[in-house]
């Protein structure tokens, strides 16, 4: 069960808000529908149940608020417009990667492939999917958790008549089996055809509260449909019927050989159409708009200048029902998607969402004191979303999902093997730094900034991408998920690294011989200074890209550590005073109780020469900075 209690939105300068002190109830077992023309705040009211916006008010599910559920994708299922995911990911893909999000096993995703029926679509790209697909897919990840609520903001938005059909026996299906759906719409006839109850908002306010069975009876007119190729002829003709027997008739032209009849039944239009020789396609009843008329009307052979007039008028007294009044009060010039919001015969209270006559809801403190102003709602904080239950999981089906980082790390080694080739034909380039293809005017390896662009992606794609906001707005900074990115950052360098020594020896090996391809005599510390260069620069843009939001700013801040902070950390470092690390191995053996096994004492020693040296030190100071940003931004609203 859904209950929203004043809900209003902050108002902007001199500008009312757009949503003013919206209260309602959807129950559990049934489909609600919050019906209101375009910019009447529906999107508004569904983003501050959410807390995806700051105001006033507070929406309880299944009496509790959204930032009070430990796991909110287990209770609320959520659409908002398109799917948010990488285009190149494929449907199953992005549905196992949320998943682990979630926390449920990744079988799930099948099973609501099979519901929504995008089984045979599941290796089809997100890119790639029609806007109905899209819907489907937008429901799967709803119901992915198996939620109790769901909330979808114009789920039939742009969807065929078919298509539309289908989504709504879905929602009629969860909510037979016990669950609350709620889901936004302009179109009454949607409304009418699928809720079971309906609320209507009108200029940010709610205008009636009302089962179906209310709505279709006081919103929604019915009328005739009728199909024919003589179908200007029949609406002169039934406009003169009515006229003559003093009826309320009103004729509509849909198009070239549509017409809709209100006012008059099938029976009625059916005996005209005989009487005069008319062929007919179709005649049927159908629920028509909502309010009064809204459409032009068809104009009889006699009135003047060809202009529409009201049909059914009366030629003794020459007054015209209420309706033709209403219908010629409006612009008659064209057709109307809007509605008016007619007034419920049962007042409904703004501050609970209760009828006046219902003695089981408490009375505001407007009535009970008089003229004493009712309570503020509580405020509406933007709350962050939380972190994947399964982060380490959830980051390799991210990081693997889609060809990007094959096609960087690809490119990374066939430079690498290239830019050595051509230094070791100019010469003049150690050998250590020839097989790191890593020349001397170079501020850092094609390795490392591969490896800091790897290590962007992972939060870039994030922000560009935001698969973890559907339902929460933004993009998750929390330490479980900074820890599984490092994780898997680093495993991505190392592996990167590896092979790209490994291709670079290979080639230098096969164009110029064994001579260049010798292991150096100091090896260890070699390797363990290039692994933690290259290390290093995943971690930075992983950081960078997690506080600047972007995977430019990641790979930014790794090209800016030999360029910017290396110049500064040796001048930092000139004068005599600048001691070295001469000794530490020897160092390190004493301060030991045991000896280091496998002699790791040189690599740790390497690791600090490493730290000494201007780009390792700079390096240090940048993943330090950085490190510290992210942890201000993960602390700030806990300490708020």
């Amino acid at each position: 069960m859904i209950q929203a209690i004043g809900l209003t939105s902050n108002a902007r300068k001199e500008n009312p808000p757009t949503v003013d002190d919206v209260s309602f109830e959807a129950h559990a077992g049934r489909v609600t529908a919050l019906l209101g023309a375009r910019g009447a705040g529906k999107t508004t009211v569904v983003r501050l149940m959410l807390e995806l916006q700051q105001g006033r008010g507070i929406t309880y599910f299944r009496g509790r608020p959204l930032h009070r559920i430990t796991y909110p994708a287990r209770e609320v299922g959520v659409l908002l417009g398109d799917v948010p995911g990488h285009p190149a990911r494929t449907v199953r893909g992005q549905l196992r990667m949320l998943c682990s999000a979630a926390g449920v096993p990744v079988q799930r995703a099948d099973e609501v492939l099979e519901v929504v029926g995008l089984v045979s679509l599941r290796d089809q790209r997100l890119g790639t999917l029609s806007r109905g697909m899209d819907r489907r897919l937008g429901l799967a990840c709803a119901l992915l958790a198996d939620p109790h609520t769901l909330v979808l903001d114009g789920p039939a938005s742009g969807l065929s008549h078919r298509e539309s059909k289908w989504l709504h026996g879905i929602l009629r299906a969860h909510a037979g089996l016990g669950g609350t759906v709620l889901f936004t719409t302009d179109d009454p006839k949607e409304a009418a055809r699928t809720a079971d109850r309906v609320v209507t908002l009108d200029e940010g306010a709610v205008a009636a509260d009302q089962d179906v069975s209310d709505f279709a009876r006081t919103r929604l007119r019915p009328r005739v449909a009728v199909r024919s190729p003589h179908a200007a002829r029949l609406g002169v003709l039934l406009t003169k019927e009515a006229r003559t027997a003093k009826r309320t008739v009103e004729v509509v032209p849909e198009d070239g050989s549509r017409l809709s009849v209100y006012g008059s039944t099938c029976a009625d239009v059916g005996e005209t159409a005989f009487r005069h020789g008319i062929l007919v396609h179709q005649l049927a009843d159908e629920i028509g708009d909502a309010g009064p008329a809204v459409a032009r009307a068809l104009p009889p052979a006699d009135s003047p200048n060809g202009q529409a007039t009201a049909v059914g008028a009366d030629t003794e007294t020459g007054e015209r029902p209420s309706d033709a009044r209403d219908a010629d009060s409006l612009n008659t010039g064209a057709r109307s998607s809007t509605f008016v919001a007619l007034v419920d015969t049962t007042p409904v209270s703004k501050a609970t969402g209760a009828t006046a006559d219902d003695p089981g809801r408490p009375e505001s403190s407007s009535t009970r004191g008089g003229s004493a102003l009712p309570d503020l709602p509580p405020p509406i904080a933007v709350r962050h979303a939380r972190s994947p239950l399964r982060p380490l999981r959830y980051e390799l089906r991210r990081a693997t999902g889609i060809a990007t980082g094959y096609v960087t790390a690809a490119l990374v080694l066939a430079l690498s093997a290239l830019l050595s080739v051509v230094l070791a034909r100019a010469g003049h380039t150690p050998q250590p730094r020839l097989l790191a293809a890593w020349p001397q005017e170079l501020p850092l390896p094609p390795a490392a900034l591969g490896a800091g662009l790897l290590g962007a992606f992972a939060f870039g794609d994030e922000f560009r991408h935001p698969a973890l906001a559907a339902d929460r707005g933004t993009v998750p900074r929390r330490l479980g998920l900074l820890a599984a990115k490092l994780l898997v950052g680093s495993a991505t360098a190392l592996i990167l690294a590896v092979l790209v020594i490994g291709c670079d020896a290979a080639l230098l090996h096969l164009v110029y011989g064994s001579e260049l391809t010798q292991v150096p005599a100091d090896w260890p510390s070699l390797s363990a200074s290039w692994l933690v260069l290259v290390v290093a620069c995943s971690w930075a843009g992983v950081l960078a890209s997690g506080v600047f939001r972007s995977t430019a700013a990641g790979l930014a801040a790794v090209v800016a550590v030999p360029i910017v902070i290396v110049p500064l950390v040796q001048k930092a470092l000139e004068g005599p005073s600048v001691r070295t690390a001469a000794g530490l191995p020897v160092r390190l053996r004493d301060l030991a109780l045991v000896h280091w096994p496998f002699g790791a004492e040189r690599f740790v020693a390497a690791g600090v020469r490493m730290i000494a040296q201007p780009v390792g030190g700079a390096l240090m100071l940048s993943l330090s900075a950085l490190l510290c940003a992210y942890l201000l931004m993960v602390l700030r609203p806990r300490v708020r």
